[in-house]
């Protein structure tokens, strides 16, 4: 998983939060940028993200396993995804462990999850979504659902949350399903 430096670290913390009550293993990587708006944004500490997680690396530490298409892994979460990130990722550069381990996901035909919080967006953002989507990777913007009607901010978290969590095959109750 990667929260990179865009608004919405909370999508990144409750996503932790909720692999950890399912048991998943994780993996996580936070750029300098995220763990400013960490600060900013929330009420955590940097530490405090970082004990979410079952392994943690610096943001340009190349020699993590994850780095390597031979570590096997699952999926990877970008959440939130910076522009800047995106662009990376969908012009094939790997100057970052977030975007070598997308980089990876994509080349070993893993499932790679990116969730970008931008509004509005240019067109040079649109295009590189679909280069992304092009090479495999899944877009899911930060766009809450309202039908489940939420009552909080939290809330609102859970709804998208819990769409990553389904995208990644991990059963969860954290949303109201759609019923018709």
């Amino acid at each position: 998983m990667g929260i990179s430096g865009a608004s919405g670290v909370k999508y990144g913390i409750r996503l932790l939060q909720a692999l950890r009550e399912k048991g998943c293993i994780t993996h996580v990587v936070i750029t300098d940028s995220a763990a400013k708006i960490i600060e900013v944004e929330t009420d955590f500490k940097l530490k405090n993200v970082e004990g979410l997680a079952d392994h943690f690396y610096q943001f340009r530490d190349f020699a993590a396993p994850i780095a390597s298409g031979s570590h096997i892994f699952d999926a990877m979460v970008i959440i939130p995804c910076s522009m800047g990130t995106l662009s990376a990722v969908a012009c094939g550069s790997s100057d970052t462990l977030i975007t070598r381990a997308a980089d990876v996901c994509l080349k070993e035909r893993r499932r790679l999850i990116m969730v970008p919080r931008e509004t509005p967006l240019s067109l040079i953002q649109i295009r590189n979504m679909a280069a992304a989507a092009e090479a495999g990777a899944i877009i899911l913007p930060a766009c809450p659902a309202f039908y489940s009607r939420p009552e909080s901010l939290a809330d609102l978290v859970d709804v998208l949350v819990g769409r990553v969590l389904d995208l990644l095959g991990v059963e969860n109750n954290l949303y109201r399903r759609w019923k018709g």
